[in-house]
């Protein structure tokens, strides 16, 4: 869908870049953060919550949290783009954060795995609105020129925080116990992450505006046409949604598995927490490189390395 006639006209006085722009795109770096922080209060003890407080045998009943955490991000994912495009790029973030804001609530007063489940669902439409939008907006403000950059950078401050956070949680659970005290990490994230983006992030369809305001409507593409280009089509894009598929399977695993597997051994929780960081840290430093570097080699550069080393 093209910009409104409000955005076009407000294109004048915006200017595309990462310097220009410097302030809201870290802001919007710093909101990432909290984004991905939200998901890192999960890493570590949600899947010890479910075996040792709810005393859950099986495994498949303890991960199904990812399940509909994953379910439900996929299509938040899925209608997250055209929301922004008609009701603006802030809106959709404060709506991700609104959404998200019961999550660690819930998680502290579940009674239940059941509360868990339907908890992780929130997270999932919250995760699906806030992150794609954080990655939108970035992309928006430094133009055609840096969106590697922009990405790499939206993708390092979130997997930094999913890390850190995990490796928090781990050492606040082995002093605190598994609940409350972990997840109050989560509240402070999304309290802020609602408070900053209502106040201060500024939506970024002006940007869009300025960057397209040569291409004509008949160059537009529906939503059935992306949809279909991006899944089948296009041979580069398939390719790149079969490598992101191959990457959450990964981290679905990491994310609900080792813990338990961790804990059978006797590790405790802060040393699981370690070991929970390490991966989310990893993949979040690597970002400041290989984003960068999309922007000079290309994107298809690194998939072929990644497919081979997962």
């Amino acid at each position: 869908m093209p910009p409104s006639d409000e955005a076009a006209r407000a294109a004048g006085a915006v200017r595309l870049g990462l310097r220009e722009n410097w302030a809201q795109f870290a802001l919007l770096v710093l909101i990432n953060a909290f984004v991905g922080g939200m998901v890192g209060i999960e890493r570590t003890v949600v899947p010890l919550i479910g075996s040792q407080e709810f005393g859950i045998a099986s495994t498949t009943l303890v991960v199904s949290f990812i399940v509909s955490f994953g379910l439900v991000k996929a299509f938040a994912n899925l209608v997250s783009g055209q929301l922004a495009d008609k009701w603006g790029r802030k809106r959709v973030l404060v709506l991700g954060w609104i959404v998200g804001l019961p999550f660690p609530f819930i998680i502290i007063a579940a009674p239940d795995w059941s509360w868990i489940i339907a908890a992780n669902a929130l997270l999932g439409v919250s995760q699906g609105l806030a992150w794609s939008m954080t990655v939108i907006m970035k992309v928006d403000l430094v133009g055609p020129k840096s969106r590697g950059l922009a990405v790499g950078l939206n993708e390092f401050a979130g997997y930094l925080a999913v890390g850190l956070t995990a490796l928090a949680t781990g050492y606040l659970g082995a002093i605190y116990g598994l609940r409350p005290a972990p997840i109050y990490l989560g509240v402070f994230y999304a309290i802020a992450g609602l408070l900053l983006s209502v106040f201060l992030v500024r939506d970024t369809r002006a940007h869009v505006a300025l960057e397209t305001k040569a291409a004509s409507e008949s160059e537009t593409l529906s939503f059935g046409e992306v949809f279909a280009l991006t899944s089948f089509k296009d041979r580069n894009l398939f390719a790149a949604s079969q490598a992101g598929l191959v990457n959450n399977l990964n981290d679905g695993m990491s994310w609900g598995i080792f813990p338990l597997f961790y804990a059978s051994f006797g590790l405790g929780l802060e040393r699981i927490g370690i070991l929970k960081a390490i991966y989310p840290v990893v993949w979040g430093l690597l970002q400041i490189a290989t984003g960068p570097l999309s922007d000079r080699w290309g994107r298809k550069v690194c998939a072929p390395v990644q497919n081979y080393i997962t």
